[in-house]
């Protein structure tokens, strides 16, 4: 990125030669590099723990991704950043069971809390109906809706039913 690319808005130049700049088009190695500035900074001051990847997939007979979770492990918790399950798999109990494989291995992993967001049209009662109480609510977001973040404790293993090995 330079100053003078049109497409990353208007920089400033900054004491010690520094631009600061808003990039509609960031590379996403850019990207990385904050975010682990940002771990790195975390670990200084968690002990050294950092974020430990947590993926649940659901694949169709040819090997396709057909719905799944990905969150992350940390500090005792897990923290769901996207669960979504295939149209034509909705209602099936799919969805319920890529949650409580997560669960089960947040639990493996010594996590006893989950932590998630939904907005108001997306999954709120689902979550809901699986324990999950509402600890935050951000009214307007989205307009005319609701932004909602989840918690829910898992006190044990016997709390999350094993997930249905071998279900689609």
């Amino acid at each position: 990125m330079t100053a003078n690319d049109p497409e990353s808005g208007e920089a400033t130049f900054r004491e010690g030669g520094h631009v600061l700049a808003v990039e509609a088009h960031a590379d996403y190695r850019d990207a990385n590099m904050i975010v682990q500035g940002l771990i790195d900074f975390n670990a200084a001051h968690t002990g050294g723990a950092t974020p430990r990847e947590l993926v649940v997939t659901v694949r169709d007979g040819a090997g396709r991704v057909a719905g799944g979770l990905v969150g992350d492990t940390y500090v005792g918790w897990l923290q769901v950043h996207a669960l979504w399950i295939g149209e034509a798999l909705r209602g099936q109990g799919i969805g319920r069971d890529i949650l409580r494989a997560a669960e089960e291995e947040a639990l493996r992993r010594g996590c006893n809390q989950v932590f998630l967001e939904t907005l108001s049209f997306q999954a709120l009662a689902f979550y809901e109906k699986l324990g999950y109480t509402v600890s935050s609510r951000l009214e307007g977001f989205p307009p005319g809706g609701a932004r909602y973040a989840l918690v829910k404790t898992l006190a044990s293993s016997a709390d999350c039913a094993p997930a249905r090995v071998g279900a689609a």
